[in-house]
């Protein structure tokens, strides 16, 4: 008995090590039954001799029966043979095969990679099969297991091809090409897109055509497959709102040729500003004996930016004329002395004897001519002996006499220092174009280095109106520096080569929303801190930050003159006026995500669509809260009265400007005349707030600041503006109730009554320097209004 069992078992050993063998050869279960069916066929034939009642047996079947064994690959050919066999053949049976009206299937002569079919097993009994459940060749109305006429021809054309698995009682579909099964049919992929879609990986996952009623196990989706989930938007919470589309529309503009800010490049030019700005100041003091005018450097990069044609973004250096008529009358203001509004009557008495004594000293010092020395002198004595006579003088009889004095005086000096002042001015600006010639030899060092050819021709573009866009760059962009990122509470540390620029986490987060919403080359976000810091040096150099915080930041700072609308006033303009862009922001100070600014280089990375000169709007409403500067304001006039003439569609400016009468600028005589006016109105002094200009940096208690002085605002519309967007009494009382300090935003309410947005915490250290990874962040004083706003 035991020997038996042993000879039963090595049996079904043989056995199954003949089926696996078979298995690996290329032979199936069905061509088993067809090689069994052929051997009766022979002995049928033998033993009855008539031939015509013996059932057909295909030719390529018979060739299939004789692969060898020593194959070690089958073919599809032959898999795709034993497909159109009739299950009835396996079995043995004489039933006429059924003949269907569908083509049979052609392959392509192409190389593939090793197929894996699923293996066919021997079916049971066909009567029995036929009472169970219907032959899938028949539900589905093909002969055999390949259905070709079931999948779209571009996925035929990619190798897709579908077939019945009988095991899983289901159809799947397999690749001749790459070798790939799948339960579920194949997506197509979208055509491919170089600037939303880079590495071709944003398509949709595939879709399941299996009927719901059917649960049979899926295949595990891939894992680009479950990356390529869409993401929920985020809108990002502050003093802002991004998500506002714009209504502008302009005819499509030529790439600029400015090249792309480098921080190399950067921390050079800024320190070439920095000795500009020490130059003047030198110069002013040893030549005038004065002091360089306050803020006055920074109104001349602005003055000069109108008439410049150069090639560097700060620095003037193709200018005519090239004196600066705001150096020269800023300077010529405070000759002899710069005279401030004194608080109490000694000061005044004070202030009007210093004026004396240094008109009679310029005139002295200086090659005067003997009529305006005689004028000077004499005019200085008798105020001296004015002084020691008046006794008991008050406040308004000094400021009288100091105004009558500086009348009597100022021609007899401003001709004697003429040359003088001139020469500080054309000296500033021949050192300008040298600096800006170096910072040019720089920059295109730096793209022979990388392999980038500079392209100062770029292609025009068709003549056709498209929505506003950020600027664009005709020459590429080289490879940037990596910037050290560090966080220190609520701020944020960028250090590049030691040089440390501070940032507040919420506008940290704001600058790379806005970035991903306007910068198209750099979709990882690889470049971002470095153009962030490029950004931060840039604004630094023209505002002329020190390296005294409190200085900087205080009423008297450049900081503190730099200001913006409260975020409710943006709110109003928006719902009642149309408002979606800023003629006058930046991206540390904007409101929307669609602004005009200083430099369009630096911004543009960020949504500026570069200088409010040279932007050309078909439509849209705006609103312009411009910094100070006599030329800058005409200059804006003018540019505003052009469109709104040239424009017959519905086009609106709303522009804000400090309530200033002793004198009235000229600017703004000129806007309360021109003939687009359509209302005016002005906000109280101490009764609104602005928007501190370095509000990036300073506390958030410290943001708001109270205005000293009124807010002149004017409506300037065209015909259909003024139907769509006109200044209607509610509109205007909606305004001015906007403008009162505490006001909250109607959108900051509901999000207290339902939180929705949020901002996210940064993917950064906390302590720890580090270099950045390309994997993006995850989110009152009183003051001079708005004087000097520089962006």
């Amino acid at each position: 008995m035991d020997l038996l069992r042993v000879a039963l078992q090595l049996g079904d050993c043989m056995s199954a090590a003949r089926e696996m063998s078979e298995s690996l050869c290329g032979y199936s279960s069905k061509s088993r039954g067809v090689r069994e069916e052929k051997q009766r066929c022979s002995k049928w034939r033998c033993i009855k001799g008539d031939p015509n009642n013996l059932p057909i047996i295909p030719g390529h079947l018979l060739a299939m029966n004789e692969v060898s064994g020593k194959q070690d690959i089958p073919s599809t050919s032959n898999w795709e043979s034993i497909s159109q066999v009739s299950p009835l053949v396996h079995h043995g049976l004489s039933h006429p095969i059924p003949q269907h009206s569908h083509p049979s299937a052609h392959y392509e002569s192409v190389p593939l990679v090793v197929p894996t079919p699923i293996r066919m097993t021997p079916m049971p009994d066909q009567n029995a099969l036929s009472a169970a459940q219907p032959h899938p060749g028949s539900v589905l109305g093909i002969s055999g297991t390949y259905m070709e006429h079931d999948l779209p021809p571009e996925l035929l054309q990619q190798g897709w091809r579908k077939f019945w698995s009988k095991r899983e009682n289901r159809p799947y579909y397999w690749n001749k090409l790459s070798g790939e099964s799948l339960w579920e049919m194949p997506t197509l992929k979208p055509p491919f897109d170089p600037i939303t879609d880079p590495l071709g990986i944003c398509d949709p996952g595939p879709v399941s055509n299996i009927s719901g009623q059917m649960s049979m196990p899926v295949k595990r989706r891939a894992p680009e497959d479950i990356a390529n989930v869409p993401v929920k938007k985020f809108i990002l919470a502050g003093p802002w709102d991004l998500e506002i589309n714009t209504n502008v529309l302009i005819f499509e503009r030529t790439p600029t040729t400015l090249l792309h800010p480098h921080p190399e490049v950067e921390a050079f030019r800024c320190g070439l500003a920095a000795k500009l700005r020490q130059c003047y100041q030198e110069l002013c003091h040893s030549r005038e004996g004065i002091d360089a005018p306050k803020e006055s450097f920074n109104r001349w990069l602005l003055e000069r930016k109108l008439v410049d044609e150069g090639c560097d973004p700060l620095l003037p250096s193709k200018c005519i004329p090239e004196i600066s008529m705001s150096m020269y009358r800023e300077i010529m203001e405070d000759i002899p002395m710069k005279l401030v509004k004194p608080k109490f009557t000694g000061d005044a008495r004070k202030q009007l004897s210093r004026y004396a004594e240094a008109a009679k000293k310029v005139i002295e010092s200086r090659n005067a001519s003997p009529e305006s020395r005689k004028v000077v002198k004499w005019n200085a004595e008798e105020t001296f002996q004015w002084l020691r006579k008046t006794v008991g003088a008050t406040y308004d009889d000094f400021q009288e006499r100091l105004s009558h004095l500086k009348s009597q005086c100022q021609p007899h000096l401003t001709e004697t220092v003429k040359e003088s002042v001139e020469g500080i001015c054309l000296k500033i600006y021949h050192l300008s174009a040298e600096h800006t010639k170096k910072i040019m030899e720089k920059s295109r060092e730096i793209l022979r280095d990388s392999g980038i050819l500079e392209n100062n021709h770029p292609p025009v573009p068709v003549v056709r109106r498209v929505w506003c866009y950020p600027i664009q760059f005709s020459t590429p962009c080289p490879r940037l520096p990596a910037i050290e990122f560090m966080q220190e509470r609520e701020q944020a540390l960028l250090r590049y080569h030691g040089d440390t620029l501070p940032i507040n986490i919420t506008h940290l987060q704001k600058l790379e929303q806005l970035y991903r919403y306007s910068c198209f080359d750099d979709k990882k976000f690889e470049q971002f801190l470095p153009r962030v810091w490029c950004l931060l040096k840039r604004y630094q150099a023209a505002l002329g930050r020190s390296n005294n915080m409190q200085a900087a930041l205080g009423p008297g700072g450049p900081g503190a003159t730099q200001a913006a609308l409260a975020p409710p006033v943006f709110e109003c303009l928006q719902k009642m006026f149309g408002v979606t862009f800023e003629c006058f922001a930046s991206p540390l100070d904007c409101y929307f995500k669609q602004y005009c600014s200083w430099f369009a280089d630096t911004d543009s990375y960020f949504g500026s669509r570069g200088s409010i000169f040279e932007f050309k709007p078909i439509t849209g409403s705006f609103e312009a809260n411009p910094p100070f500067c006599d030329e800058l304001l005409e200059g804006m006039v003018n540019h505003f009265e052009k469109l709104l003439s040239e424009s017959t569609e519905p086009l609106s400016f709303i522009v804000f400007l400090p309530e200033w009468r002793d004198p009235a600028p000229s600017a703004l005589l000129r806007l309360e005349a021109s003939h687009y006016k359509r209302k005016q109105v002005v906000v109280p002094a101490f009764e609104h707030e602005y928007r501190h200009g370095f509000q990036h940096i300073v506390p958030k208690s410290e943001v708001n600041t109270r205005a000293a002085h009124g807010t002149l605002v004017v409506w300037l519309q065209n015909t259909a503006g003024f139907q769509r967007w006109g200044p209607t009494e509610d509109r205007v009382e909606a305004l001015l109730e906007a403008f009162r300090p505490g006001r909250e935003r109607e959108r900051d309410r509901q999000e207290l009554l339902s939180p929705t947005r949020g901002i996210p915490e940064p993917q950064t250290p906390e302590t720890k320097p580090q270099i950045f990874s390309p994997n993006p962040l995850s989110s009152p004083t009183v003051l001079d209004t708005k004087i000097d706003r520089l962006t």
